[in-house]
């Protein structure tokens, strides 16, 4: 096993120093050295989508990079969507409205969807149906039959169009 090396990860704003072998995954930092739990690691391959996050406002899937390979950039976990004021935590459009719209069942795929629909939302805030379709069908529900998560990235993006202007 390879050498800890030291290297700093900014994650929702706040700067982590983490001491990790090069070959842990930034999933397992975020978790283990961060202490954000919110990502979670689902398939370990890629392809569930469990674990995605923002890195530089792109979709990640967290369990695919090294955590070393974030470092320079800003990282954006599910715990960084609610906005934090004097009142208490204001939550993010998509997580009001996968609430409201049931787009959550057991709630393991939850924080995956919901960074993914916001790299995409503030990406591509016109986008239509069927590419938004494509792009939640690259992660995995078991639960919900994605109608609801539809529902909700949908009910989203016109509350945050609503807000930007």
């Amino acid at each position: 096993m390879s050498e800890p090396i030291a290297f700093t990860l900014k994650v929702n704003g706040k700067d982590y120093a983490i001491r990790a072998p090069a070959r842990r995954n930034l999933a397992d930092a975020l978790r283990e050295d961060c202490g954000l739990t919110g990502t979670h690691l689902g398939c370990e391959h890629g392809v569930c989508g469990a674990c995605t996050v923002l890195v530089d406002g792109k979709p990640v899937r967290a369990c695919l990079m090294f955590a070393v390979q974030a470092q320079g950039q800003e990282v954006r976990t599910v715990e960084g969507l609610a906005e934090v004021t004097d009142a208490g935590d204001v939550l993010h459009p998509l997580q009001q409205a996968f609430w409201e719209h049931h787009g959550l069942q057991c709630g393991f795929c939850t924080p995956g969807f919901l960074m993914l629909a916001a790299g995409v939302l503030e990406a591509e805030p016109d986008i239509s149906d069927d590419e938004l379709k494509h792009v939640l069908s690259s992660n995995l529900c078991r639960c919900t039959g994605y109608q609801n998560i539809l529902k909700a990235v949908r009910a989203a993006a016109a509350e945050m169009k609503k807000r930007a202007k």
